[in-house]
């Protein structure tokens, strides 16, 4: 059974940077809190007009697709993981084989908010293993900056979150020293409500009455969207961070050592661990715990901020083109995020 190989990746940012004092022309913060509490210092944010979810997947596929030595008419299957799409529906994925002109492949859009992409690749994965595609397009892609809240209510939230794009061509290999050794998907929806986007949504305020009640959330009724979950500023996302941080701190470890431990391999046989660009204390932490040195872990939150679905294949195109990741280095890719999901993907560069 052949296994699936990184055969080309990308990656697009906006131009548009804003550093945490730009922030302060908008809500009450400055650089010494957001840097204490999360290490960003900057974010991309997308153009209002012209740069969209897509455009920016667009962007990064095209450079995959070409060092990759294909063209889009080679690609025969799309997966597109973002939480923020174009359109509530249809989804990203067919956006990028209409504006890339590619035949009438599959796409497949994935929903799985910070570990998107690594859901993505093991589905990839198994499409290429199971031979019924041969050139793969896995993107992840957000334009975070559309639905936040630039207030100093919602500054816990909009100050972490950042645009842009990366992506990457899965390819067969028979190569045993190549490819993605394994993949490791998990969830655990007993407290989704912590790291949410409620509105607009189908569920009539049902989970939001019976988690979060001291909120006030059942004036706003039964409606899809209202102008008084507007006036309420119930349309933005809701974290309870620190929550969130005890959940990653633990489950980071876990998935990252499951997948050493499928393989045979211990953490200091890592080259190189993306982890998902999630905060940059629980990336040091778990560091610490694993017991890895700076050169063995990539982290770029600082200038790009959490891009969701498009950190992790951001990070590792920033990594491959600096040559911290080799041909034949050990490379581990982990995640954490809403739902709560989990993932990790091992694999030989």
């Amino acid at each position: 059974m052949p296994r699936s190989k990184i055969a080309g990746i990308g990656m697009y940012v906006p131009k548009n940077v804003f550093t945490n004092q730009d922030m302060t022309r908008f809500m009450e913060t400055s650089d010494e809190w957001i840097q204490e509490r999360t290490g960003i210092k900057e974010r991309r944010f997308a153009d209002r007009k012209g740069e969209t979810t897509t455009t920016m997947g667009v962007e990064a596929a095209t450079i995959a697709i070409e060092r990759a030595g294909i063209t889009p008419q080679d690609i025969d299957f799309i997966i597109f993981a973002t939480l923020s799409p174009d359109y509530y529906f249809p989804g990203c994925g067919v956006l990028v084989q209409r504006a890339m002109k590619m035949k009438e492949i599959g796409a497949l859009d994935v929903r799985n908010q910070c570990s998107g992409f690594v859901y993505a690749l093991s589905v990839g994965d198994q499409f290429i293993r199971s031979g019924m595609y041969k050139n793969i397009l896995v993107i992840g892609s957000e334009k975070h900056s559309f639905g936040l809240d630039f207030t100093t209510r919602g500054r816990n939230v909009s100050v972490i979150f950042g645009d842009g794009a990366g992506a990457v061509v899965l390819q067969p290999t028979e190569d045993a020293n190549q490819g993605i050794l394994s993949t490791h998907l998990h969830s655990d929806g007993e407290a989704a409500e912590i790291l949410a986007m409620y509105n607009p949504g189908t569920h009539a305020n049902h989970w939001v009455e019976q988690k979060f009640a001291d909120f006030d959330e059942a004036e706003m009724g039964q409606m899809f969207m209202s102008h008084q979950m507007i006036d309420n500023a119930q349309n933005f996302p809701f974290m309870d961070g620190p929550s969130v941080f005890k959940k990653a701190v633990v489950k980071f470890p876990e998935v990252i050592m499951e997948a050493l431990h499928q393989n045979g391999y211990q953490p200091s046989d890592i080259n190189m661990l993306i982890p998902h660009q999630a905060n940059l204390r629980i990336s040091q932490f778990v560091q610490q715990k694993m017991g890895l040195r700076d050169d063995q872990v990539y982290n770029n939150i600082q200038k790009y901020g959490n891009i969701t679905a498009a950190s992790i294949p951001i990070a590792l195109c920033e990594a491959w083109e600096a040559g911290k990741v080799k041909d034949g280095d050990l490379v581990c890719l982990a995640a954490f995020g809403s739902g709560f999901t989990w993932a990790s993907a091992l694999l030989k560069w």
